[in-house]
């Protein structure tokens, strides 16, 4: 069993059955009985067996940050 945890997808938050485990060249994925969607082909990120998500979002003030690093390094 997974847990569904990308925010976009159908069924975040559904617990899902495994039905098969796959190794694809972006990484591993899971073949999932998706209930009404049918089966679904999951990656491991969009799972609770994924990476944790980050603990905070870039903000305005980072990407500036960011932006202007860029710019020097370019320079």
């Amino acid at each position: 069993m997974l847990v569904v945890t990308h925010p976009f997808h159908p069924l975040v938050g559904e617990e899902l059955e495994v039905l098969l485990e796959r190794r694809l060249s972006t990484g591993p994925h899971f073949v999932c009985g998706g209930g009404p969607l049918g089966t679904v082909m999951l990656p491991a990120a969009w799972t609770d067996r994924g990476e944790p998500p980050w603990p905070a979002r870039l903000t305005v003030e980072v990407l500036v940050e960011l932006a202007a690093l860029v710019t020097a390094v370019r320079c």
